[in-house]
């Protein structure tokens, strides 16, 4: 082909371009930011994760990006501040916010509503009495881990405050070494960090999953206002989390694939331990449990009477749930 007919062709192609976005403007458009939060690396938390991987945020049109912030009262306050349209993580925080007045948040999704945490500790550590007097490391002060140390000890008889050193961490990944490391007794961990320490020599001492804590373990939290002004890419997020959720109950080789990118663990018999006792406390259809934030407003409430008056449902905005549930996408 000549110089010339190839100018001519591409002319004409950069014309017929401009013609299509002229009378078509929403076929031809960069995909939509939004930009999310998560407050821990566990696989509860791994939705947005499989999303990525699956290709679900581009084939809903999103350009999203995932940031971590590894506490869930930090991750309120981003949230709060605009430095995120939406987050995966604890609702302790976010129902603190929101007891404390910012009634801006709100809560669209839940994605696990009880504690699935436990107590591992050195061989010699058979019995929950045995924790007595020992440090036991929780990734942060307040937060989920910390929560059901004390709630599990608690319906044990026993009292966090008094009977055990805790020992703040800063994270899962932190809880898991320093418990390696012989610098703490035992550790609260979640799935996979409950197994990979089994995998390490270390024993049970309180199982979790048993005691069904109910709370808001892992919840989709945004913005009124976010909602006001771009509910539309909200919705297409939500689409991506309810495509994400049938994978994280059908595939399991995929969800191991992904877990195992993203939290660098390759032992399959560690991401196996996990997704078995994790995947029957994760929501199907991400329904929000009220009983769930419930328990955060019990938390609160003796230090701030305000949580005595709030109830669970003004928390919470289900449109995106009844969307889903009437489009048949669950």
């Amino acid at each position: 082909m000549c110089a010339k007919h190839s100018r001519l062709l591409r002319t004409f192609a950069e014309v017929l371009l401009f013609g299509l976005v002229a009378v078509f403007p929403n076929c031809v458009r960069a995909a939509d930011r939004l930009t999310g939060l998560h407050s821990a690396q566990v696989m509860s938390q791994s939705m947005p994760w499989i999303a990525q991987e699956a290709g679900l945020f581009k084939k809903y049109d999103l350009d999203f990006r995932l940031v971590f912030i590894p506490s869930s009262p930090v991750a309120t306050a981003a949230t709060l501040n605009g430095d995120a349209e939406i987050g995966v993580t604890g609702a302790v925080g976010n129902v603190r916010a929101f007891v404390q007045g910012f009634t801006d948040l709100v809560f669209i999704a839940g994605m696990k509503n009880i504690l699935t945490h436990s107590v591992l500790g050195k061989p010699e550590i058979k019995r929950p009495e045995d924790l007595k007097g020992r440090k036991v490391a929780v990734g942060r002060f307040g937060g989920n881990t910390h929560y059901f140390v004390i709630q599990a000890l608690k319906r044990l008889g026993m009292d966090a405050t008094k009977d055990i050193q805790t020992i703040q961490t800063g994270g899962g990944p932190e809880t898991l070494a320093a418990l390696v490391s012989g610098s703490v007794d035992a550790a609260g961990l979640v799935a996979p960090g409950d197994s990979a320490a089994v995998a390490r020599g270390f024993r049970y001492v309180i199982n979790g999953p048993e005691m069904r804590i109910p709370y808001g373990a892992t919840q989709v939290v945004t913005l009124r206002s976010v909602i006001n002004k771009r509910g539309a890419v909200i919705g297409r997020f939500m689409r991506a989390m309810a495509e994400a959720s049938k994978i994280i109950h059908t595939d399991k080789a995929f969800v191991y694939k992904v877990l195992g990118k993203y939290l660098r663990i390759t032992d399959t018999k560690v991401l196996d331990a996990a997704y078995q006792s994790e995947i029957p406390a994760l929501e199907r259809r991400l329904e929000i449990s009220d009983a769930a934030l419930q328990a955060s407003l019990d938390e609160i409430a003796p230090l701030d009477p305000r949580a005595k008056s709030i109830k669970p449902q003004e928390m919470i905005d289900r449109r995106y749930l009844v969307e889903l549930e009437k489009s048949g996408a669950f």
